[in-house]
């Protein structure tokens, strides 16, 4: 089947559901062609040992074998899967993720809380209007609830707390009763969540609410089936809701125009956490947006493929924060750059590496900032605890671990929590990150050095088409240790045309 060279796809995997939703780029912006959503609860399958299971990930997998279908025509590097809380708590993920991958044909990220978030505001800032006033955004989701607030399509608050529709069913309502007693627990537990970002979010304050994801669409449904309100949502009609809900005994009894079977379960939950967020941020109106996640993922790939890539302002702004030398970088950044160049065919590396490269040797000395000895183990633990814009939980992880192999003892049991055939890549970029730290050793070079890299044999060769070796004897000492350390870890190198 042909491709569709200007089709892009993304696929949300839910904590609920999952969604899909296939767009054509058509002169920078873009035209949605199809949407699909299944409710696949993977949350619910989640149990006290925090591994899902084998149902749940069965019915994940099933839902994506649909989905696939409607991705053939879709180039894969344009296609952009994401997954979000039940994901981030599993501990098995990595089975999940193997097996979706299987499926769909391309790579599956976790992305963290407030990159879910800052993609959510993507996805809704779209639909709205372009009037530069402040606006708080809310998604209920089925593990976590995220808050962002902007101007634009800027995000400057963002927050994703730990409550959402499947996950306080569980707790609150797992037989399905309805009671008064659990209705108000559940309201409690999430004002307490609400109590760490209260004061700073009343403090920067807004003009308009917009709520998103399929609860609080549904919530709205039902306030306007019943005509409560003409569309939004407002807080007195919230409050004849919950009267509404604890006129019924059982989840399964529940019978209210506008809302569908398949949300009974989850209803009371997420109308008891949007109870506590209209009372604990003083909201008395909340308009309901079709924009979401998935949208706000095809628009960040669009931004990659037009080389406006978040990733990249999120490296600048690490290096500034912890005064990373600037003109040291981009020389770094050059040189390993130009050595991925040449070796990209011979190593089978891919343009995914030639990005994770670049932004290592941009941020290797990020650890600095804390302490010069040991800075490298100093940067790893930056870089993975930091919330960085546009990267997965993987991607971080691999930064971090090409920062903290960059230089000392080469560490290959650091590599032993990924995948077998990714390790043999990060082994490939860490050899690539700490030749070019070497090169670049001698601080501040006007421009980077003249090398020639090839294998022969499997053994790396460098030979220097400029006067390197003799204007820096001391960093040609330290690439001849780099070198001798090499066979222990199965790896040889050798200088062509050193001075003697």
């Amino acid at each position: 089947m042909t491709c569709d060279i200007n089709a892009l796809a993304a696929i949300d995997l839910g904590s609920n559901s999952f969604h899909l939703v296939v767009a054509r780029e058509e002169q920078g912006e873009i035209r949605v062609v199809e949407k699909l959503g299944e409710k696949v609860q993977l949350a619910a399958g989640i149990g006290p040992d925090k591994k899902l299971s084998e149902d749940a990930i069965l019915r994940g997998l099933a839902c994506l074998e649909r989905f696939s279908e409607r991705l053939q025509t879709v180039p894969i590097d344009r296609i952009r899967v994401v997954g979000t809380n039940a994901l981030r708590v599993a501990r098995n993920r990595k089975d999940f993720i193997r097996r979706a991958e299987r499926i769909l044909g391309c790579s599956v990220e976790v992305i963290a809380g407030r990159e879910e978030a800052r993609l959510i505001y993507l996805g809704v800032s779209h639909t709205l209007s372009d009037d530069g006033d402040s606006r708080l955004i809310v998604d209920i989701g089925g593990g976590s609830t995220e808050f962002i607030i902007g101007q634009q399509f800027e995000p400057q608050e963002m927050e994703s707390l730990h409550m959402g529709c499947v996950s306080y069913r569980t707790r609150y309502f797992e037989s399905g009763k309805i009671k008064r007693k659990y209705f108000d627990r559940a309201v409690l537990s999430a004002r307490m969540e609400l109590q760490s970002i209260r004061d700073q979010y009343l403090a920067r304050g807004w003009q308009e609410v917009v709520g998103s994801s399929g609860t609080i669409r549904n919530i709205e449904r039902v306030l306007v089936a019943r005509g409560w309100t003409e569309s939004g949502i407002t807080r007195d009609a919230l409050g004849r809701l919950k009267g509404l809900i604890l006129s019924y005994d059982h989840v399964d009894e529940l019978d209210i125009e506008g809302l569908k079977p398949e949300r009974k379960s989850v209803f009371p939950s997420g109308v008891a956490i949007l109870i506590a967020l209209f009372d604990a941020l003083g909201i008395d109106e909340m308009a309901y947006s079709d924009g979401a996640l998935r949208e706000g993922v095809l628009y960040d790939v669009l931004g990659r493929l037009s080389h406006e890539d978040v990733r990249e302002r999120t490296v600048l702004a690490l290096m500034e924060r912890f005064h990373v030398p600037q003109e040291q970088a981009v020389v770094c950044e050059q040189t390993a750059v130009s050595l991925f160049d040449q070796l990209q065919q011979e190593w089978n590396l891919l343009p995914r590496d030639r990005e994770l490269l670049n932004w290592s040797a941009c941020l290797h000395e990020v650890g600095r900032c804390i302490a010069h000895s040991q800075f490298h183990k100093h940067g790893a633990y930056l870089i993975e605890q930091s919330d960085l814009a546009g990267f997965s939980t993987n991607e971080q992880r691999e930064l971090a671990i090409l920062v903290r192999l960059h230089r000392r003892k080469i560490a290959l049991q650091e590599l032993d929590n990924f995948p077998p055939s990714r390790t043999m890549q990060l082994k490939k970029l860490m050899f690539l990150l700490r030749l070019s730290v070497i090169l670049c050793a001698p601080r501040f070079m006007p421009s980077p050095p003249d090398v020639k890299v090839s294998l022969s044999k499997g053994m790396l060769q460098m030979s220097f088409l400029d006067a390197w070796p003799e204007n820096y004897p001391l960093a040609l000492e330290m690439l001849r240790e780099e070198m001798s350390l090499w066979p222990k870890v199965g790896f040889q190198g050798e200088i062509l045309n050193e001075e003697e």
